[in-house]
């Protein structure tokens, strides 16, 4: 039986990537036309190594980054002003897409205001502990002090 490089997920039979034994057949009428696999030569086994092996060092490149990223966001104290009455209730409040904007403009971190992690907007003066993930996975907790626009 002929061995195959699956192109992508095939049901019942193996992840993208993989090597497989199918029938010739199965590969010939079908496998090969729908682009779901190609014959698995020396050649072809070797790039398909190649690029698993580039796809890992990005991923273990991207996870160090983010881990980087959320240490840096650790050591970060945002300070945010806001309108605020004599008694340090805000004119408004401060949400997710404040933090994010206070976030890119301390440290240049572009970051997705559904990431940010509020139980609800802050409404007063004060100094709060404000979860963001930076990627999946990794989080980051960002000391954020609001005080009154004077």
């Amino acid at each position: 039986m002929p061995e195959a490089i699956l192109l992508a997920d095939v049901d019942e039979l193996g992840a993208k990537g993989e090597v497989v034994e199918v029938s010739k057949g199965y590969l010939r009428n079908f496998l090969i036309p729908r682009r779901l696999a190609q014959p698995a030569t020396k050649g072809a086994i070797e790039d398909v190594r190649r690029r698993q092996e580039a796809a890992e060092r990005a991923a273990r490149y991207a996870e160090e980054k983010a881990e980087e990223h959320a240490r840096l966001l650790g050591r970060t104290v945002l300070t945010i002003t806001a309108q605020a009455g004599p008694d340090g209730r805000l004119f408004g409040s401060v949400g997710p897409q404040d933090i994010v904007a206070a976030i890119h403009d301390a440290r240049g971190l572009k970051l997705d205001r559904h990431k940010i992690f509020l139980p609800e907007p802050i409404k007063s003066v004060g100094t709060y502990m404000v979860v963001a993930e930076v990627v999946e996975g990794v989080t980051a907790t960002v000391k954020t002090i609001v005080v009154a626009q004077k």
